[in-house]
């Protein structure tokens, strides 16, 4: 069973939290982790919470089942834009630039690959022609 994470209106821009999730997406969660601890980018310790954060949505929604036997991987991450923050700041002859500040979405899905939550093979039965 899949787990979800969300943040929202994270104040970064999204194009430097993409960075980060490019370098995680598809692996497993503990690989991911790893990445995570010693990547120096911007949005890296928010993604690690995040993630973390995933797993333990997973655990809540798997009491049965054990971390260590879990075959965790990302499955899906996205990052979109948020609310944009528009403000002015002075320019020469007595103009005004707008400055955009950027924020953003974050949502992480993770999902044990030995779940075996696969469609079911539909058995068709043939009619014999007399």
């Amino acid at each position: 069973m899949e787990a979800v994470a969300k943040l929202n209106n994270d104040p970064t821009a999204p194009r430097k939290i993409r960075l980060v999730a490019d370098l995680i997406r598809g692996q497993r969660v503990s690989h991911a982790l790893n990445v995570l601890k010693f990547t120096q980018k911007t949005g890296a310790d928010k993604m690690e919470k995040l993630l973390l954060s995933a797993v333990a949505n997973w655990q809540a929604l798997n009491e049965d089942a054990k971390l260590e036997d879990a075959d965790l991987y990302i499955k899906e991450i996205k990052v979109d834009s948020a609310r944009m923050l528009k403000r002015l700041r002075p320019a020469p002859q007595g103009r005004a630039h707008r400055i955009r500040k950027r924020s953003n979405h974050i949502t992480v899905v993770i999902d044990d690959r030995n779940s075996g939550t696969e469609a079911p093979v539909e058995e068709t039965v043939e009619t014999e022609e007399a």
